[in-house]
């Protein structure tokens, strides 16, 4: 072929391509929802200050009504007439508004499971509702229901007393609602002491009739919970609470995945986490190779951990790894990093007893770092030393600064931050996890120790697939997490124990441990078909996501592609290949 024959064709070839550039969303784009948006969100949070205790049926029926009235006044709007960001909004709100209606259906059927614990749940939360309607209390009525409360609460007590023979034959289901119940029973007393406190002191008649029941049903409640913990949940005083969990049941896990508008089934998503394995675990032994252990990953791995700084000096090792990455990133154009995002982190050393269930770092502005102190017992200095060596460290440093969770906090502060509300960790973690595979793809761990603790995170993430999701539907129970952790991943053991405390035990929704590499597969699904298909670079990506705001990725798909919406849209993105 002659060379003006080959430049015709080559431009033919390249036509496409050029006609494909896709231009990115306007960062000043206004959606004309956004302020129906934050409205909806100060009158929610106006009355969830208003009607403040727990399961209270009162509570439930008035938040019920709001999200009722609101998705009514959604329906009045012309969606056709919205713009895409009004669209959007539109959808994410919808969407929050159905959530927040199946939630208060889950906490009706958590109450009717501890009813049989805290029979009288109803008159503390009739003392502090009356409050709340600012009624004059009756000091004689109080005082006569707070002694019947006190010898109810007795009652109880010793009818759990009585089980401590039977405690260790008690199921678990039971024990899980035992979990629940003691901390129902905190919120309680937190609110009799809140009514309580209003008026005792300043109305002599109240404070004569009530102040002795009133102690007594306080001190009641609370050795009645350390009745629960002992003998119910099998915690013993001064030791760690038992990793128990509170699982949701297979139809809370695809509620919630339609909700996060992940169009997979559990099943699907349970394939996908061992294909990833499959991935990583080849990585893995090549890796391995390289540092002369042949096959053994996890010999390769104990050499890594070994690898960990003198006590005193990870601070400095924290610094050069974020230091690094954010030259690696701007050296490459990747994303945009404000001067001042890089100015205002800070790094702070994370207590001991925080560490029991943030073994690692926990990051955004300020960097929390996990290492051991002189109190600390010699083993877990050790396992804390171990689980944060530098080559770990390499993934999860970038991953709580920049370009990962400091970044973003940085970024939807400034723009679109009314889709605050819509924040979902499959868009947070998926956005901080999709940077570590994106940093693997452009070689940012140069050695085969450094690629062993790259892989190491990569796996850790596909494990909380497996184990969130299979305790969530009953499959898998906390101990058996923590061995999968152990024998899958090559955690240390204290390690692997705070990370199911943390997922089972803390404040995480049902998804968040899934959303990690879930996430980070759909941004990397999405980077595929707008970047390497050359229609975005990867700044313009990157940028456009940031500037979107928080929300499920298949919404950011939606936005950056400019797909048509509906408003009946249902969630149908087949991500993974």
């Amino acid at each position: 072929m002659s060379k003006p024959l080959a430049l015709f064709a080559l431009l033919l070839a390249i036509a496409p391509l050029q006609a494909q550039r896709l231009a990115a969303p306007s960062p000043n784009a206004i959606s004309e929802l956004r302020d129906t948006i934050l409205v909806y969100g100060q009158d929610r949070g106006a009355l969830l200050r208003r009607w403040t205790v727990p399961y209270s049926v009162d509570r439930a029926a008035r938040m019920r009504t709001f999200y009722t009235e609101w998705r009514a006044r959604l329906q009045r709007i012309d969606f056709a007439r919205l713009s895409q960001e009004g669209r959007i909004d539109y959808l994410l709100l919808d969407n929050r508004l159905r959530q927040e209606l199946d939630q208060l259906q889950r906490d009706d059927r958590l109450a009717a499971e501890m009813k049989s614990y805290v029979p009288f749940a109803s008159t503390i939360a009739g003392f502090e509702e009356a409050r709340r309607r600012l009624e004059t209390p009756n000091g004689q009525l109080a005082g006569r229901a707070l002694a019947d409360m006190a010898k109810q609460i007795d009652s109880l007590t010793k009818a759990v007393r009585a089980r401590a023979p039977q405690s260790a034959q008690i199921p678990r289901a039971e024990r899980i609602t035992g979990l629940r119940t003691v901390e129902y029973l905190g919120d309680l007393q937190t609110q009799l002491r809140n009514w309580n406190r209003f008026s005792s002191g300043y109305d002599p008649e109240f404070t004569w009739w009530t102040a002795d029941p009133f102690r007594r049903v306080n001190d009641g409640i609370t050795g009645y919970q350390r009745a629960i913990r002992e003998v119910v949940i099998g915690q013993k005083q001064g030791e760690e609470e038992p990793i128990i969990g509170d699982p949701i049941g297979v139809a809370g896990v695809n509620a919630d995945l339609a909700f996060e508008m992940i169009a997979y089934t559990p099943q699907e998503l349970l394939a996908l986490a061992e294909k990833e394995f499959a991935w990583i675990e080849a990585e893995q032994r090549k890796a391995a190779r390289e540092m002369g252990f042949g096959d053994d990953w996890r010999g390769a791995l104990e050499k890594v951990k070994q690898a960990f700084v003198p006590p005193g000096d990870q601070p400095a090792m924290v610094r050069d790894l974020a230091r690094s990455a954010v030259k690696f990133i701007t050296d490459r154009d990747l994303v945009t990093v404000p001067p001042l995002a890089d100015e205002v982190w800070r790094m702070e050393m994370m207590p001991p007893r925080q560490q029991l269930v943030s073994p690692f770092f926990l990051g955004g502005e300020i960097i929390q770092v996990a290492y051991p102190t002189d109190s600390m017992q010699h083993d877990d200095k050790l396992m804390a030393m171990r689980g944060n060596n530098p080559h770990f460290s390499l993934a999860t440093v970038h991953h709580e600064l920049i370009p990962g969770h400091h970044l973003q906090g940085f970024m939807t502060q400034r723009y679109n931050a009314h889709r605050q509300m819509f924040s979902t960790p499959f868009w947070g973690e998926g956005w901080a996890l999709w940077w570590e595979m994106l940093l693997w793809d452009n070689q940012f761990a140069p050695t085969p120790e450094d690629r062993m603790g790259m892989l190491f995170w990569r796996s850790h993430r596909a494990a909380r697939i497996i184990f969130s999701l299979r305790f969530q539907m009953g499959q898998m129970t906390p101990q058996e997490a923590v061995d999968f952790l152990v024998n899958r991943v090559g955690h240390e053991r204290a390690n692997a124990e705070a990370e199911v405390r943390r997922s089972f035990n803390g404040t995480y929704s049902p998804m968040y441990q899934a959303a990690y590499m879930l996430g980070g597969l759909q941004f990397r699904a999405l980077h595929t078909e707008l970047v390497k298909s050359g229609r975005m670079t990867n700044k313009e990506f990157h940028d456009a996501i940031l500037q979107g705001g928080r929300m499920p990725v298949e919404m950011v798909r939606a936005r950056m592609l400019n797909l048509p919406l509906t408003r009946d849209w249902k969630p149908a993105w087949r991500f993974y290949n």
